[in-house]
């Protein structure tokens, strides 16, 4: 008798990290809280302003959201749905991505947008109990995420 473990690799997963210039951004804290323990020693300055700028980039890095397809379940963030509720995905970049985010946003959907990332999912749910019409997912790999999501649906003759 063989042991079958279930499909433990997932068909995608990114984590939905800020940019590299927001991280910057956020790290330049660390210089200016240093500049207001200057009086009480530059070495607790010093330290201080390290600490600030590790703790918000760790924060930053830390607490974004991940998309993931893990069997049957798309999770996004927290919110997760089996993919037997959902539609054929669509996939957009460029301008069709900023009306997707915008423009064409329904109102009683779900979302996950993220600025800095062009890339935009989106994935009718077809639920009848559900109120939610849509998810509307950022992602830099459109098309892996489009495809993962297809490969996850059961298939139905």
């Amino acid at each position: 008798m063989q042991n079958r473990a279930p499909q433990t690799r997932p068909l995608y997963r990114e984590r939905l990290s800020p940019s590299l210039w927001l991280l910057v951004t956020v790290a330049l804290a660390g210089p200016m809280v240093s500049l207001i323990f200057v009086p009480i020693g530059s070495t607790v300055a010093l330290l201080a302003g390290a600490a600030v700028s590790a703790a918000l980039v760790a924060a930053f890095i830390g607490f974004t959201p991940v998309l993931s397809v893990e069997g049957t379940v798309l999770r996004a963030g927290r919110a997760h749905i089996d993919a037997r509720f959902l539609g054929d995905p669509e996939a957009f970049t460029g301008d069709e991505a900023r009306q997707a985010r915008g423009p064409r946003l329904p109102a009683r959907g779900w979302h996950l947008i993220r600025g800095g990332i062009d890339g935009v999912v989106t994935v009718p749910n077809i639920d009848p109990d559900d109120p939610v019409d849509t998810w509307t997912i950022s992602t830099r790999t459109p098309d892996r995420l489009a495809a993962a999501i297809r490969a996850a649906r059961p298939v139905t003759d």
